[in-house]
């Protein structure tokens, strides 16, 4: 079965569009988005195999949208009972190692994992960057939840720029802002477009909000505390009143920030199951920073951009914290 799979792997992978990659290798245009060759085929099993529980939680992101903050604040707020409020798993593990990718981490090597060892408490809780109309039936027809992120994309074209020049091959010359930006413009890079990855969960969660938690990475910022109780509230796990009065929720959100995970020793050394070092996931984590590497130009044909993908669609994005621009597809 291995082998006639494999086989079946190879006559796909010859048929399927390919663009170079950010860091050397190549993406395969595969149901609709930009697949990066070294998840394509655990996608796939991922997608035929998975057998969602009713009770699961799913943390879906774009990448470089908070998806290391969301997974902390997620096993935290998700498993506090598990565990007293002087420990923190954070020490120990990093967030990546707590809340596994399904793609990128538990199928990357096997079609079948061991899926129930792979948690440590329940509900299970996995991660995936896969668009919502690529997820398996098993999730999307399931009582399962789905807690959403995303961000601004100029800032989250500078995070993924900025990542994807630490991890290019260094036997290549260096990506050009210029070049990197034509590709993202195009939506060229793994699990783009980005406006149709955000868009199909917005929609998605408007159609069913019991389902799946919409959440933007700068209202976050804003006010994490409001939004840990709501997110707290969407995974049936609320805060109590004693909480409320001891403090749990402040104390969470500090242990959860990025300041003091980006300085535990457990993110500093490391890889992730994709080879990827603990310390690449931290950067600066700042809102309205692409304000300091975007040209006139760059911003103008993104907002311009964002304006087009966006209309109708109800969907805005805040683009600074220093000030309440908003930018709205009708502006």
């Amino acid at each position: 079965m291995e082998k006639s799979w494999e086989n079946e792997f190879q006559e796909l992978v010859k048929t399927l569009p390919k663009e170079d990659v950010w860091i050397g290798s190549h993406l395969y245009f595969y149901k609709g988005f930009w697949c990066p060759a070294l998840v394509l085929k655990s996608f796939i099993s991922f997608q035929k195999n998975f057998q969602a529980f009713a009770s699961d939680v799913i943390l879906a992101t774009f990448p470089k949208c908070g998806t290391t903050w969301l997974k902390a604040l997620a096993y935290i707020t998700l498993y506090r009972s598990q565990f007293a409020r002087d420990e923190n798993p954070l020490l120990s593990s990093s967030p990546h190692q707590l809340v596994r990718f399904l793609e990128y981490d538990l199928y990357l090597n096997n079609p079948f994992p061991d899926l129930q060892n792979a948690c440590a408490y329940e509900p299970r809780l996995f991660a995936t960057h896969v668009p919502s109309a690529s997820l398996p039936t098993s999730i999307t027809d399931s009582n399962s939840k789905i807690v959403y992120i995303c961000r601004n994309p100029l800032d989250m074209f500078i995070s993924l720029w900025l990542f994807s020049t630490k991890l290019r091959d260094n036997n290549l010359r260096p990506l050009s802002p210029d070049e990197a930006f034509d590709k993202f413009y195009h939506g060229i890079y793994g699990f783009g477009p980005f406006f149709e990855h955000v868009l199909g969960y917005w929609k998605a969660s408007r159609e069913n909000p019991n389902k799946i938690l919409f959440l933007k990475y700068e209202d976050l910022m804003e006010d994490t505390n409001s939004h840990l109780k709501s997110l707290a509230m969407f995974l049936g796990v609320p805060f109590t009143e004693d909480e409320g009065k001891q403090g749990v929720v402040p104390e969470i959100v500090k242990m959860c920030s990025f300041e003091n995970l980006k300085e535990l020793e457990v993110n500093k050394k490391g890889l992730h199951a994709s080879g990827i070092p603990n310390t690449d996931f931290f950067r600066k984590g700042e809102v309205g920073d692409w304000s300091n590497h975007l040209t006139t130009s760059m911003v103008e044909r993104l907002e311009k951009l964002i304006q087009e993908k966006l209309n109708n669609s109800g969907l805005t994005f805040k683009l600074s914290s220093k000030t309440s621009r908003i930018l709205h597809p009708s502006e």
